[in-house]
């Protein structure tokens, strides 16, 4: 079930979200915090399990290139309740505009933290993300019960554009 504006408005009354947010009927937006950050191998590519080094900037203006990709963060810092579970989705008015807003979409019970992004360039001209603006919306969603075991994993408390840490995986290490 999808958490309506009247569930949303008690999340932030509860502290789960920050108060200030424009809420709509189903979802909440989330704006674009100042943090960048973008591979930068050491190689010719990217090997899945080995840590890959990442340029990070901080600025108020950044112009993503046609056919580019960036990781940013959102400004605000979110609680996902024990009992539910968030869906990160780009604003239609954004993907109009050829860019391409994705978090691997799922966010789980427990998960605490800013969102790191993965923005998409899709248009053939740059795209100039500025500090502030309204660039996701988050929807909630009930579960049937609490999770036995919320989020505790390895992006939990993350702060600005945070690289992948996929090497950590067991399956790596």
């Amino acid at each position: 079930m999808i958490i309506p504006d009247i569930g949303i408005k008690k999340l932030v009354e509860e502290g789960f979200l920050p108060a200030g947010l424009t809420i709509g009927p189903s979802s909440v937006d989330l704006t674009l915090s100042d943090s960048f950050s973008w591979p930068e191998p050491d190689k010719d590519k990217i090997t899945l399990g080995e840590a890959v080094p990442h340029k990070q900037v901080q600025t108020d203006e950044f112009v993503l290139k046609a056919n580019h990709f960036v990781l940013a963060s959102t400004a605000e810092s979110i609680h996902v309740p024990h009992d539910m579970a968030a869906y990160v989705e780009g604003r239609s008015s954004i993907g109009r505009l050829g860019l391409q807003v994705q978090n691997a979409g799922f966010i789980d019970a427990g998960f605490h933290g800013q969102i790191t992004l993965e923005l998409e360039n899709q248009s053939g001209f740059p795209i100039v993300l500025k500090k502030g603006v309204r660039i996701c919306q988050i929807v909630f969603v009930q579960m049937s019960q609490s999770a036995e075991k919320p989020y505790s994993g390895k992006y939990g408390g993350q702060s600005g554009a945070t690289a992948s840490l996929l090497e950590v995986d067991p399956e790596f290490s």
